[in-house]
C-alpha cells in the first residue's frame, strides 16, 4: 500500500505505483450530521465497497465514465485519480430529508420531474445549498463543466431509478461527486451506496440506507445487506 494521501469520513485514499491511479479503502465509519454523530458498524465499509464497485460496472454497461477502474478485495478498490469538483450533486425524485424539511413538505411525495441541486463542498460551512449564479460568480467551475455533471446526473439517476425500481426499491434520492481527469474529462467519482442514496422499500416503504443511521432506527447493516442482495449479492 503507497502513501496515504487523504482520509475523509467513509474511505482513505492511497497512492499507487502509477501516478494516475489511486487505492480506496473503505471504513466502517458511519457518520451523520457533519460528523457530530460517529460510530463504528463493521461490515458497512464491504458491503459499500462491494455495492459502489455494482453501480460503477452498471453505469459503465450505460456508457456512463467514472473514476472507478475494478474492485481489488473486501474493502479496497481501485480508481483513476482526478481533480475533485468542489460541488456535491444531488438528484432527487421523492421529497425526503432536508429537501421536505427545507420547504415545509411531507416525505415520500412522488415529485412531477426529478430536480437537480448542488451542494458546495466545505465542512466547516455544512456543505450549503447553493444556485448555478453562486458557482459562477465564486469561479467554482465552469457552465460547460456544470452542464456535464447535470446532463451525466440525470441520466444516472434515470438508469438507477429503473434498475432498482425492478428489484423492489424505490430511488428517493441520491448524491453525486465528479472529478476532472488528467484530460479535464469529467468523470463521475466518490461512491454510490445506502450511505449516498435513499432507497425505499417499494411495498413496505422500509429505509434501506444510512436514515436508519440518522434517525435512530436501527438495523443499519442489515438494511444495507438487504439492498447487496436485492442487487444479486449472497
Amino acid at each position: 500500500m503507497g502513501e496515504l494521501l487523504y482520509e475523509g469520513k467513509a474511505k482513505k485514499l492511497f497512492s499507487t505505483k502509477d501516478p494516475n491511479v489511486l487505492l480506496v479503502q473503505y471504513k466502517d465509519t458511519a457518520t451523520a450530521f457533519n460528523g457530530e454523530k460517529k460510530e463504528v458498524l463493521e461490515g458497512k465499509g464491504a458491503l459499500n465497497n462491494k455495492i459502489t464497485s455494482y453501480f460503477f460496472d452498471l453505469l459503465a454497461e450505460n456508457q456512463i465514465p467514472s473514476h472507478f477502474l475494478e474492485r481489488l478485495s473486501t474493502l479496497e478498490q481501485l480508481v483513476k485519480r482526478v481533480t475533485i469538483v468542489p460541488l456535491e450533486v444531488v438528484v432527487r425524485n421523492i421529497t425526503a430529508g432536508s429537501f421536505a424539511k427545507r420547504l415545509g413538505l411531507e416525505e415520500g411525495k412522488p415529485l412531477p420531474f426529478p430536480i437537480v441541486e448542488f451542494y458546495y463542498k466545505d465542512d466547516n460551512l455544512g456543505d450549503p445549498l447553493i444556485l448555478e449564479d453562486h458557482i459562477y460568480a465564486l469561479e467554482i467551475t465552469s457552465e460547460d463543466i456544470v452542464s456535464q455533471m447535470k446532463k451525466q446526473a440525470l441520466q444516472i439517476n434515470k438508469i438507477l431509478y429503473e434498475h432498482m425500481e425492478q428489484r423492489g426499491i424505490r430511488l428517493v434520492d441520491f448524491k453525486l461527486e465528479f472529478g476532472l481527469d488528467q484530460n479535464e474529462e469529467v468523470l463521475l467519482a466518490d461512491e454510490i451506496s445506502p450511505d449516498t442514496c435513499r432507497f425505499w422499500d417499494l411495498k413496505s416503504g422500509d429505509k434501506l440506507d444510512k436514515d436508519r443511521f440518522r434517525r435512530n432506527l436501527g438495523n443499519v447493516i442489515e438494511a444495507y445487506q438487504e439492498i447487496d442482495k436485492r442487487l444479486g449479492g449472497q
